[in-house]
C-alpha cells in the first residue's frame, strides 16, 4: 500500500522582491506568515503502519525554520530574492538529502496564495 504524509509549518519573515519593477509594491519590504506543507510517499511499513515518522520531518526543518522565523529572508544565502517558487526549491535542495520520499512542497505566503514544487529543476 502507497501513501503520502503531509506535516504543516508556520513561520514568519519580511523580504524583498528585488527583481522585480520599481513600481510593484512587493519590490519593498514587506512579511507574511508563511505556510510550508511537506509531504513525504512511499510504502506503508505493515509492521507499524506508517509511511514516515513525522518527527523526522520535524527534524529536517527545525533549522531551517530557525534561520528563516522572524528574520529577513533576503539575507539567507540562495534566497537574494525569495519569491516563493525560489524558496521552494531552495526548501527542496535542504530537505531531500535528508527525507527520503519527499514528494512535494507547498509554500503559502498568505492563505490564497501558494507555490507547489516537485522537485524538478
Amino acid at each position: 500500500m502507497r501513501a503520502r504524509l503531509t506535516k504543516d509549518f508556520r513561520f514568519e519573515a519580511a523580504h524583498t522582491l528585488p527583481s522585480l519593477p520599481e513600481d510593484h509594491k512587493c519590490r519593498r519590504m514587506h512579511g507574511h506568515s508563511f505556510k510550508v506543507e511537506i509531504s513525504i510517499e512511499g510504502e506503508v511499513d505493515e509492521t507499524i503502519g506508517w509511511v514516515y515518522d513525522h518527527k523526522r520531518i520535524t527534524e529536517a526543518m527545525r533549522p531551517l525554520l530557525e534561520l528563516m522565523d522572524h528574520g529577513y529572508l533576503n539575507d539567507i544565502e540562495g534566497l537574494e530574492s525569495p519569491t516563493i517558487e525560489r524558496m521552494a526549491g531552495w526548501f527542496w535542495k535542504k530537505l531531500a538529502p535528508q527525507l527520503p520520499g519527499l514528494a512535494e512542497i507547498v509554500i503559502y505566503e498568505t492563505p490564497t496564495a501558494r507555490c507547489s514544487f516537485r522537485g524538478e529543476f
